[in-house]
């Protein structure tokens, strides 16, 4: 057993291991009610385990020297274990707990729609937002890559020139707003609709989700008051899928606009964490009578957008397939990598997940000189179950899509590549500027933790001071290939997809066979699509200009691995050694 685990294991009493062979498959929890706590006024929709977090939230637990002893009996029933799921979607757990006095009990208040979710830092926290917080000058934008970061309250103002808010995104500067889909996991509907600039608010949306029954009812329910929203369910046919695809389709006046995405349309997603997006140029309407498939970019981008949501075979959907087709494309630079669930075998293993990054960079990249030399590099906020080592999958199917340059002259793994990932640490999350809370979002269970210890061998923690984001917790999901000494790139991908085979695959029946999962959406980055054999990596992301050609990695190079001390942030133990940047502890529930 891991040595640093082990200590976990006698401070948080014992582990509950699972008998569930996959890990995914574990059900998240009906969280303990507790009549006296505060409601929201605009519960999340995604998970029932990240609706608990929502509310629970409200009440984090303060740090002391000596918990009392109703506290610690309360947590050493607590610690007897957790049935927590470790799918590798954002499902935040029950957070920290306060016992509260007497005093602290108010009579319920009646539910408002219009108010803000509380805050897991007390009524201030949202205030923070600097007067020029929602100001953008768009000539500091760099439209070379068209990657940006969301802007983070707290840090100085310079690491948020030329990055973007949700108003940004949606405000006029960017076009006449006429209808709009939002494709997401999470969804808080009265908080999403004050974010459209006031002259848009009425606009049609549709909002794409993965809910079924109870919570599927709460989200129709939340829409009531806005008859301009409608819904299309996403197809979730295989088990312990997700609809966790972030995407914004924008029709305006002007032509159409691509987001894509790695944040919630939750208010918690849009402020003190690292988040980032590519953001499309401004598509015109090609000429009347233009056949559909005019307007298509060097990368494919149209079709292979068309192809993808041409795959939720929804009825909802048939107007913007025919809308997206009367646009012109051609100026995309990137190519799309999706996922969206199901089997499949022949030509179609290709189209999807990860064996689509691999023909990618198959078809669209050349060898480098000392190709096993330049590093992997996986960053992500979420862990799936990787199997007993790392033969299974990891250093297998996915290295060898990683390692992918050119056609493959070599069908093994080059056991000199090094293949480094970048997950926050426990004083990463305890030292942020959300403190433990921000753990929510990072979901890694001791379940999935404790059957695979070999992994945490690969960690390196979140350090971003290139972008000031190294107290804002990652929940953007990145993967690269860098050059041994870190200054080029032969690739750069940004995704909604994290570290799991749910989200990029795996490989059955003797590897004639996929099966995906889940739906996620990401772009990749590849030089030849810009003329240039590499990325230099840019080493002033900050404030951002037009002019650089630097590409803008969201965090430190090279990462540093994790220190003896460090331990990989696991959302569902105790932890009580030492309070966080609000002088609060971490008890689950």
């Amino acid at each position: 057993m891991d040595k640093g685990l082990a200590v976990l294991q006698l401070q948080h009493g014992k582990w509950t291991i699972s008998d569930s062979e996959d890990e995914d498959n574990i059900i998240p929890p009906t969280p303990q009610k507790d009549s006296n706590k505060p409601k929201p006024s605009a519960p999340s929709m995604g998970s029932e385990a990240r609706k608990a977090a929502h509310v629970n939230q409200t009440l984090p637990v303060k740090y002391e020297s000596h918990p009392s002893p109703s506290v610690k009996r309360k947590r050493e029933t607590e610690e007897a274990g957790w049935n927590l799921s470790s799918s590798d979607d954002e499902t935040p757990p029950p957070a920290p707990k306060k016992e509260p006095k007497k005093s602290d009990v108010s009579p319920k208040k009646k539910k408002t729609e219009d108010k803000r979710p509380p805050s897991p830092h007390g009524t201030s926290y949202y205030k923070e937002e600097p007067a020029d917080f929602f100001e953008t000058n768009l000539l500091s934008m760099n439209d070379m890559y068209r990657f940006y970061l969301n802007k983070v309250t707290g840090i100085p103002k310079k690491f948020n020139t030329g990055a973007l808010h949700i108003k940004d995104i949606l405000s006029p500067m960017f076009g006449t707003l006429k209808e709009s889909v939002q494709f997401n996991y999470c969804f808080d509907i009265p908080w999403m609709v004050e974010q459209y600039p006031l002259e848009f608010r009425d606009k049609p949306v549709i909002l794409v989700h993965g809910e079924k029954r109870e919570s599927k009812a709460r989200l129709i329910e939340q829409a009531k008051p806005y008859p301009h929203i409608r819904f299309c369910q996403a197809k979730l046919d295989i088990a312990f899928g997700t609809h966790h695809t972030k995407m914004m389709l924008l029709w305006y006046e002007e032509g159409f606009r691509v987001i894509i995405l790695t944040s919630n349309l939750i208010r918690a997603d849009w402020y003190q964490k690292t988040q980032g997006m590519w953001m499309s140029p401004l598509y015109p309407r090609l000429p009347e009578g233009s056949p559909g498939t005019a307007g298509e970019s060097p990368t494919n981008f149209k079709s292979d957008l068309l192809e993808y949501l041409e795959a939720y075979r929804a009825p909802e959907l048939a107007e913007w397939i025919d809308r997206i087709k009367q646009h012109d494309l051609s100026e995309t630079r990137v190519y799309l990598i999706g996922s969206t669930p199901g089997r499949y075998q022949g030509p179609a293993m290709e189209k999807w997940g990860h064996l689509r990054l691999r023909k990618l960079l198959s078809e669209h990249t050349k060898p480098v000189l000392n190709e096993e030399r330049w590093h992997v590099l996986g960053q992500f906020s979420s862990i799936g179950s990787m199997g007993l080592d790392k033969t299974k999958w990891l250093a297998a199917e996915f290295q060898r899509t990683l390692t992918t340059l050119g056609k493959a002259r070599k069908s093994l793994t080059s056991p000199e590549t090094q293949m480094l990932l970048v997950y926050p640490s426990v004083e990463n999350v305890r030292t942020s500027l959300e403190g433990y809370p921000a753990g929510g979002s990072l979901p890694y269970s001791i379940q999935t933790a404790q059957k695979q210890l070999w992994l945490h061998s690969y960690f390196h923690g979140w350090h971003a001071d290139v972008t000031g984001r190294s107290n804002a917790m990652p929940h953007i999901k990145t993967y690269m290939r860098v050059s041994p000494d870190y200054t080029q790139l032969a690739w750069f991908l940004v995704t909604s997809a994290n570290l799991s085979k749910a989200a990029w695959g795996a490989l059955e029946k003797n590897n004639t066979q996929i099966m995906v999962r889940s739906y996620e959406l990401g772009v990749l980055y590849l030089p030849s699509a810009f003329n240039m054999s590499t990325f230099p990596v840019e080493k002033n992301v900050f404030p951002a200009s037009s002019s650089s050609k630097g590409f803008p990695v969201p965090f430190d190079l090279p990462p540093q691995h994790y220190s003896s001390k460090d331990q990989p942030w696991i959302w569902n133990i105790p932890y009580t050694q030492a309070p966080d940047t609000h002088g609060n502890i971490w008890v689950p529930s």
